[in-house]
């Protein structure tokens, strides 16, 4: 249930917001939403922490003192976003061009929020909450490192969980991973390779590959 009369959904819909759906015709589903489940989810649930396991790119989004937001893509190997507890998540800020307007933006204003996709899948999650820039101290560095990754850490960003929500799946543009289709590509070819050479060896006779 929401704690003091808030609801963790306020976190996006504020009293303009909700006039509007109520304008528009959604306020009411909404509204049954907030009083059913408090709002949006405010921790991190298994399955939730899959799907985050599972992404190599996210969207941080942060604002500065005056409101100007800014939008940083941030990648790396899949599982690079690490849920350390179902309210608390980090990973690791490589080095990049050195402009530092996220990490200048959070020493001004903490709130936050991230945008995860899955477009093989058309799934995408939004998560609000406050996010703080924490040096690459040894301890969470080797929580956050994958040592296949050829990247070096500058920092990193600890973000606390305020509500997270996931959208449906419209107007999601069906794109995969290069890597996957090369993996599905060669596990195709290696099945195709092993029925040949058993047809071969039991004298079946079909028409060479030109």
């Amino acid at each position: 249930m929401a704690s003091t009369g808030a609801y963790t959904s306020d976190v996006a819909f504020t009293d303009t917001v909700k006039r509007i759906q109520a304008e528009r015709g959604s306020r009411k589903s909404y509204a049954r939403m907030e009083e059913t489940r408090g709002g949006f989810a405010g921790s991190i649930t298994p399955e939730i922490a899959a799907f985050i396991a599972e992404a190599s790119s996210a969207y941080l989004a942060t604002a500065n003192a005056a409101g100007q937001p800014y939008v940083q893509h941030r990648g790396g190997p899949p599982g690079f976003v690490k849920a350390l507890d179902p309210k608390t998540l980090a990973f690791a800020d490589f080095a990049g061009n050195r402009q530092y307007i996220t990490t200048g933006n959070l020493a001004e204003n903490d709130r936050a929020f991230l945008f995860l996709m899955n477009y093989a899948e058309a799934e995408r999650i939004k998560i609000w909450g406050r996010a703080r820039v924490v040096p690459a101290d040894p301890e969470l560095t080797r929580t956050l490192v994958d040592p296949s990754y050829d990247a070096r850490i500058e920092q990193a960003i600890v973000f606390d969980v305020t509500a997270w929500d996931a959208n449906c799946s419209q107007h999601i543009p069906k794109l995969v991973d290069i890597e996957h289709v090369k993996h599905t590509v060669n596990v195709l070819g290696e099945r195709i390779s092993y029925l040949e050479k058993t047809l071969r060896d039991a004298g079946v006779a079909f028409a060479e590959k030109t």
